[in-house]
């Protein structure tokens, strides 16, 4: 589900109810009231059991607040700047949430305490100052977490890391140059209560080079939309903001951090796309140019294949070896009619050979397919894995079981009960 978004809010943000404790973010109880925010009861919380939306045993559960994940690579001279704004803004953010959930115009120590924030600045193997520079300011501000690379592994492997050090029920994406806005977060997580599980940015205004920039974005995104289910206009935009269940979820390879829309929409993400503002960098200079458009490509293909074909290869392989098989025996057919008929000789004719060679290729590529499906089969038990994403399960709790017995399934939907297994 693909949403867009003016880039103007209101004064006031419209957000959960104050909760205490953890926020089961993948095993919660959702109500939407009439304004389309989101709010979260402790009550209803006891009442329904939900699962992991994987499918599997694992529960992903995380306080109330929001993960900020910033990649760096060689950036000594914008990451004072970046802390300063992102700081800024994630402290009035936790100032308006905490005086919301308190229904006051005051607030205390406590109610602070139900929002809280990290801001986790990953170095991609920087050789300038940039590290000292954040262990710096770490030293005056425990909401902030490093996490350094022994060497430069890319952007992906950074947003990788950040991800999997969030802690929060929030997750934010934006990149260390100053370009993307903190000060849109705001209405980002106002978004992301509206009931959505990933909201992106869109640099409507993009302050950079058409050529060199702007333009292979453009047809970067316009692929990237041809060829997936998710519609953006900027798959390139860094500044995302997402749930935690599908932070944790998401698995990122090689280059693929700017297919995260896509790989969310895999697991069932209901996703929005807002404008944001976009600033020219200040400070530094660009790692990327035109030549990563290819690389784009490549990934795109690989994207693609894992989000169509992953779970059933054979549908690929075997469509390819059916039709090759079925061209291949076409011809040899035709070719033994005009034999036995009308008498042209067949043993002669390149045609032969290419219809032969048609077959057994076709046979290979079946082969390549029952290989596949032994492959995805081998991968998905033998970790445990599910071929289903599960959003939420409702199940309101019975009476509570006598000692020594524990609830189980029922057709008839009342609650019965069965001993424990020693």
């Amino acid at each position: 589900m693909i949403s867009s978004a003016a880039p103007s809010i209101g004064g006031q943000l419209h957000l959960p109810k104050r909760i205490d404790g953890p926020v089961h973010m993948a095993n919660r109880v959702v109500g939407i009231s009439q304004d389309g925010a989101r709010t979260v009861s402790n009550q209803l919380n006891q009442s329904f059991s939900n699962q992991h939306p994987g499918g599997d045993d694992t529960e992903y559960s995380a306080p109330f607040g929001l993960s900020a994940i910033v990649p760096l690579y060689n950036e000594e001279d914008n990451v004072v700047k970046v802390y300063e704004e992102l700081s800024a803004v994630l402290k009035d953010l936790q100032h308006r949430l905490s005086l919301q959930s308190s229904g006051s115009g005051e607030t205390s120590p406590q109610q602070a305490s139900a929002f809280d924030y990290e801001m986790i600045f990953v170095d991609d193997g920087s050789r300038d100052e940039t590290v000292q520079r954040l262990v710096a300011i770490s030293a005056s501000d425990p909401h902030v977490r490093i996490v350094e690379f022994r060497r430069n592994f890319g952007q992906t492997a950074a947003m990788a890391a950040g991800l999997d050090q969030a802690r929060f029920s929030m997750v934010a994406t934006l990149d260390g140059d100053l370009q993307n806005d903190p000060r849109e977060l705001p209405k980002m997580v106002e978004k992301l209560f509206e009931g959505f599980d990933l909201v992106a940015g869109w640099r409507k205004d993009r302050k950079d080079a058409f050529v060199t920039r702007k333009f292979p974005s453009m047809l970067a995104n316009w692929l990237i939309s041809k060829s997936t289910r998710v519609r953006l206009h900027d798959y390139g935009c860094t500044l995302k903001l997402m749930t935690y269940d599908i932070a944790k979820g998401i698995k990122l390879y090689g280059e693929m951090h700017r297919f995260i829309p896509a790989l969310a929409d895999e697991m069932g993400a209901r996703i929005a796309e807002v404008p944001v503002n976009h600033r020219a960098r200040q400070f530094g200079t660009s790692k990327y140019g035109i030549s990563r458009t290819f690389r784009v490509i490549l990934d795109l293909v690989t994207v693609k294949f894992l989000l169509s074909y992953s779970k059933r290869p054979i549908h690929l392989f075997g469509s390819i070896g059916l039709g090759s098989a079925t061209i291949g025996l076409g011809m040899l057919a035709i070719m033994l009619y005009q034999r036995t008929f009308l008498d042209i000789p067949m043993g002669n004719r390149p045609l032969l050979a290419l219809s032969i060679m048609m077959v057994i290729i076709g046979l290979q590529f079946l082969v390549f397919g029952l290989l596949g499906e032994v492959l995805a089969r081998t991968y998905y038990e033998s970790q445990g894995k599910k071929v289903y994403m599960i959003r939420r399960i409702h199940q309101v709790l019975g009476r509570t079981p006598p000692e020594g017995l524990e609830p189980t399934s029922n057709p008839g939907g009342d609650t019965r009960f069965r001993k424990v297994a020693n």
